[in-house]
C-alpha cells in the first residue's frame, strides 16, 4: 500500500492516514478467486449490471471495485486489457480516476451535513438519486459508466428503495458496484438483483508479507501482533499501526480479560478517551468484537463447547455488542455510558463461565 498522494476527496473518511486510498492502489492482496471471476466476466463481454462485493472491512472490497472500474473505463467489457484487469498508473483512465475527474465514474457514500459540518451517519436518498442523472448522460470513452456505492450498508430506507428502482431497470453499458460489510442487512430484493462476490479475510502469510512492505520500521514481532489483532484485514492492521489504534486494541483485550470484575474507574477513563478520539467508539467496538470473536472461535476449536450454554452465552453477547455499538455510533451516544453498559453485560456472562 503506497503512501498517500496529494489527491483527496472532499469526504475521505475511508482513507487510513498515511497510506494510499483504494482508488490509488494498483495491487490487490489475496483475493485471486474474486479477481479471476470478475476478469472472466469482463473480458468475455458478459459482466452483470450490478455486483455486490461483500466481506469484512479492510480486506480489499474498495480496491477490487476501483480495479474493475478502471478496467471498464479503459477497455470496456473486452479482452483488450490484461488478464488480471490491471491498468498501468500512467493510463489516461487511471490518471483521471486518481484525480477524481473521470466523467465515467461516480462514487456514492455518506456525505458531510452542511448544517452540522459533520459526516452523516447514513447515506441519504439524494445521493442515490444522483445515479439517474449519471447513468442518463452520454457514455464516455469506452462506452461505460460505473458507480460505486461505498458502503451499501450505510443507506437509509429511502436511499435503499431508490437504489432498488435503479436495479430493477438497469441501463445499458452501466455497472453498479455495491460494497457491503454486512450484506444480510440489505433488502433481499437488492441482494437478489446483484451478482454476489464474497471476499475473504487475508491469510496470515499474505497479511504479514504486506505488513513487512508497508511497515518496514516495525519489528517482525510487532507485525505478527498486528496480524493477530486484525482478523485478516490489512485495513485494520494499518489502522492499528497508526494513531490510537494499538491503544484501543489493548483496551479491548483488557475489557475482556477483566470482564468478571470490571474496574469502574478504568471504564470511565476509557469512555473519556474514546470521546476525545475521532471515531473512537466505533474503532474500539471493532477491536472488541474482533478480539471476542477470536476467543470464542479458539474455545470452540479446542473442544471446550460441550453442549452446555456457556459458549452460547458468549456468542449471544457478541451479537448484542455488535447491535449496541452500531446503534451507539449511529446515534452518536456518549461513549462512557456505552462502555459501562457493555462491561455490565460482559460481567453477567463472564460470571457464568469465562473464555
Amino acid at each position: 500500500m503506497a503512501k498517500r498522494s496529494s489527491a483527496s476527496e472532499p469526504n475521505d473518511s475511508d482513507r487510513i492516514e498515511g497510506f494510499a486510498h483504494p482508488r490509488e492502489r494498483f495491487d490487490l492482496l489475496g483475493q485471486d478467486v474474486a479477481l479471476g471471476r470478475a476478469a472472466r466476466a469482463l473480458r468475455a463481454g458478459r459482466p452483470p449490471s450490478a455486483w455486490l462485493i461483500t466481506g469484512p472491512p479492510g480486506i480489499g472490497k474498495a480496491t477490487l471495485a476501483y480495479r474493475i472500474a478502471r478496467y471498464l473505463l479503459a477497455h470496456g467489457a473486452t479482452d483488450a486489457g490484461a488478464e488480471d484487469l490491471s491498468v498501468p498508473p500512467d493510463h489516461p483512465a487511471a490518471r483521471q480516476m486518481m484525480a477524481q475527474s473521470h466523467p465515467g465514474l461516480l462514487v456514492l457514500k455518506r456525505t458531510v451535513n452542511p448544517k452540522t459540518g459533520k459526516l452523516r451517519t447514513e447515506t441519504i436518498v439524494d445521493e442515490i438519486r444522483r445515479l439517474g442523472d449519471f447513468f442518463g448522460m452520454t457514455s464516455g470513452a469506452g462506452g461505460w459508466r460505473v458507480a460505486i456505492v461505498d458502503t451499501a450498508d450505510d443507506m437509509n430506507d429511502n436511499a435503499a428503495n431508490a437504489l432498488l428502482k435503479m436495479l430493477e431497470e438497469p441501463p445499458g453499458h452501466a455497472m453498479l458496484l455495491l460494497l457491503s460489510n454486512t450484506p444480510g442487512r440489505l433488502l433481499p430484493t437488492i441482494r437478489s438483483r446483484c451478482q454476489r462476490m464474497d471476499l475473504r479475510p487475508l491469510d496470515d502469510a499474505v497479511l504479514q508479507k504486506a505488513l513487512a512492505r508497508e511497515l518496514p520500521q516495525m519489528s517482525a514481532a510487532e507485525r505478527a501482533s498486528l496480524a493477530r489483532l486484525s482478523g485478516g484485514s490489512i485495513g485494520a492492521a494499518l489502522t492499528l499501526a497508526t494513531g490510537d489504534g494499538a491503544v484501543l486494541a489493548q483496551e479491548a483485550d483488557r475489557l475482556i480479560d477483566q470482564a468478571r470484575e470490571p474496574d469502574l474507574l478504568a471504564l470511565l477513563a476509557l469512555g473519556e478517551k474514546l470521546f476525545r478520539i475521532r471515531d473512537g467508539l466505533e474503532l474500539f467496538g471493532t477491536f472488541l468484537m474482533e478480539s471476542l470473536s477470536d476467543r470464542i472461535r479458539a474455545k470452540a476449536h479446542h473442544g471446550a463447547h460441550d453442549g452446555k450454554p456457556g459458549l452460547d452465552r458468549w456468542v449471544a453477547l457478541l451479537g448484542r455488542i455488535e447491535q449496541g455499538m452500531a446503534r451507539a455510533t449511529g446515534l452518536n451516544l456518549e461513549p462512557r455510558q456505552v462502555v459501562l453498559s457493555t462491561a455490565r453485560d460482559m460481567a453477567r456472562v463472564a460470571r457464568g463461565g469465562g473464555l
